[in-house]
């Protein structure tokens, strides 16, 4: 149960009750969606039912979207379809639209928005050949981001985390290279944590996350993940104090939930 968990929690690169909460996708790729309206699939099997005034709007905005119409108005609409099929957890849709909007504006903002949501797209992903598909995407696109902007260390992180299913070593060199500039970075030391833990490398892992900590005492995540390091490396009542701060930290249900277990997990 808790290796399961774990490897759950790599592959999305994201809190491990939104892998429980959140709808997958939608469409399986570009052409499909093309060929068939994202709206029909809104509230389709394996998708949690969308709030009906956004599936409305969703819909009345899709049918204002031309594809073959490359115009600025169009481009806004994309934008719009992009931020709507993000709200209804549709990632796939959302990636979409936002390659369209940033094809027209071409600016770092768009490229950024694109990179982002096909990154989320890919982070839900579980078949192999779509992970790389939206991974190529999420690289084409954040690689624009920091040809415009260097200094954007999240875009070349989120960049390492897409070749940890095809090319785990490359993505590590370059969460090393955002960490040599970076030291105190908590996006890439919180990723540094997760693949620590999914390589059963615990004591890299407390290391970093252990860092993580000092730099940011409030991080859920990473509370989270440091005590999964802690568990694993036997040490249980650093693993308690772990699970028992990511409570105290957030009061959500699930999050409750989520630690709740884990130390259902430490009793056994």
């Amino acid at each position: 149960m808790l290796k399961t968990r774990i490897i759950l929690i790599v592959v999305a690169a994201l809190l491990v009750w939104l892998i429980f909460l959140l709808p997958k996708s939608v469409v399986e790729n570009e052409s499909q969606l093309k060929e068939a309206a994202p709206e029909e699939a809104t509230q389709g099997a394996g998708h949690a039912a969308v709030p009906a005034t956004l599936s409305a709007t969703i819909k009345r905005v899709r049918a204002q979207f031309q594809s073959d119409s490359p115009n600025q108005k169009n481009a806004i609409f994309a934008d719009s379809l992009r931020t709507l099929y993000s709200q209804a957890g549709q990632f796939d849709s959302a990636a979409w639209f936002a390659g369209q909007a940033a094809t027209f504006f071409n600016t770092t903002e768009s490229f950024l928005n694109a990179g982002n949501s096909y990154y989320e797209a890919y982070s839900f992903a579980m078949e192999p050949a779509k992970q790389e598909q939206l991974a190529e995407q999420t690289r084409a696109w954040l690689g624009k981001t920091i040809e415009a902007d260097p200094k954007n260390l999240e875009a070349k992180t989120k960049v390492a985390m897409t070749y940890f299913t095809s090319n785990p070593p490359k993505g590590v060199g370059l969460l090393r290279e955002v960490l040599a500039e970076d030291p105190k970075n908590e996006f890439a030391l919180y990723n540094m944590g997760m693949l620590g833990i999914q390589s059963r490398q615990y004591d890299r892992a407390i290391e970093r996350l252990e860092e993580l900590k000092a730099v940011n005492p409030n991080h859920i995540q990473g509370a989270l993940m440091l005590g999964i390091a802690y568990q694993n490396k036997g040490l249980k009542e650093k693993a308690r104090q772990q699970f028992e701060l990511v409570k105290k930290l957030d009061k959500d249900p699930a999050v409750q939930a989520t630690a709740d277990s884990y130390l259902k997990d430490l009793d056994k």
